[in-house]
């Protein structure tokens, strides 16, 4: 396998504010775009041809990877005029591809971080001449997910799209967001149309015998739609519990870029990252969050399981605990904000204006 087809094109708006400036893909989780941590891996799992299939923001992604030399790849863009879906998205970069018909194409979404063995699972698809395998995960709550019930030799016998009743939930495994297609499989996709590849390609093809292949893997899996589960998935990069040869830097408790400014007595622990030129003052606490480039934190600030976005401020002594800030927003002196709070780009908020406890 040398081909993969990574699904860029999403609006990502369950993580706005994040999203309102920067694709999805392009987020900075531990340091570097996420998009550059499945390119790493990919490549290492032997890869190196890849089509971005991008659409909101597509703009943005060539300035950054060029043709992707700098990884060791060849990377192609191809950009929808109007969205398509997943299926469709993958129908419309098939002329970018080079494979033979019964060769293996990797398929990524963009929007899952992953230890899943690649390898594994090309081996899995060629061994038992599947026409699509796929990537399942075991989680304990999948009323969010669609399930995929498989026999005793893992072929796929069906899909089930976010049961509700305990009589619908038949699995605990889940798609995974990661496939390899069989590349005559990808031209039976319809041209020109949104085609969702969870609700119609995959049940379809299964209708009509296909071998569907499910290969579990329960290593680090997480879905990164939300801004709570990008921090999560940051941190647990820096940490090492979710693998990726694309971290700039060592694993550890914090990883501070080289032109961020961090006060001695600051204490960044819990896999923080701080970005390229992005200031953390003195007495600031920082855990688990993401601190992007050109941010600063001032003095007394505590900041948990949060992400200050670019050239944003948290003001003197503020608490942010599981809050989201947009790019060039201010958080003035003395504000308390948490539990999911999501602050706009380029608000203000004044000092002491938002409190869960006394000022005093």
């Amino acid at each position: 396998m040398t081909e993969a087809i990574l699904l860029v094109g999403g609006k990502g708006t369950r993580l706005r504010p994040l999203t309102v400036h920067t694709p999805k893909p392009m987020v900075p989780a531990a340091g570097v775009p996420f998009l550059t941590h499945q390119l790493a891996r990919a490549k290492a799992a032997g890869v190196d041809h890849i089509v971005l299939a991008t659409s909101y923001l597509a703009e943005v992604f060539e300035p950054h990877f060029g043709d992707g030399s700098a990884l060791g790849l060849h990377i192609e863009y191809v950009t929808e005029e109007e969205p398509l879906g997943t299926g469709g998205a993958i129908r419309n970069v098939a002329s970018r591809l080079h494979s033979g018909p019964d060769d293996p194409v990797l398929i990524f979404n963009g929007d899952i971080l992953t230890g899943l063995d690649i390898r594994a699972l090309v081996h899995t698809h060629e061994s038992t001449g599947a026409d699509v395998s796929l990537h399942l995960t075991k989680v304990t709550d999948p009323r969010a997910y669609g399930l995929v019930p498989t026999d005793g030799t893992g072929r796929v016998l069906a899909f089930l799209e976010k049961p509700q009743t305990p009589e619908e939930i038949v699995t605990d495994q889940i798609n995974a967001g990661a496939y390899v297609f069989r590349r005559s499989v990808i031209d039976t996709i319809p041209v020109g149309r949104a085609v969702s590849v969870e609700r119609e390609t995959f049940p379809e093809l299964l209708s009509a015998g296909a071998h569907l292949q499910g290969m579990v893997d329960s290593t680090y899996w997480l879905d990164l739609g939300t801004p709570a589960a990008f921090v999560r998935g940051s941190a647990d990069l820096v940490l090492g519990r979710a693998p990726s040869p694309a971290v700039p830097g060592r694993r550890g408790d914090r990883l501070v870029l080289p032109t961020a400014t961090v006060a001695p007595d600051a204490k960044l622990t819990g896999g923080t990252v701080v970005g390229e030129g992005a200031f953390v003052a003195e007495g600031a606490l920082v855990f688990g969050s993401t601190i992007l480039p050109g941010a600063v934190i001032e003095p007394g600030a505590v900041v948990t399981d949060s992400l200050v976005g670019t050239r944003a401020r948290v003001g003197e002594r503020s608490v942010l605990t599981g809050a989201f800030i947009g790019d060039g927003a201010i958080v003035g002196a003395d504000n308390e904000l948490r539990d999911g709070v999501r602050v706009w780009c380029d608000a203000c908020i004044p000092a002491g204006a938002v409190r869960f406890s006394s000022d005093q």
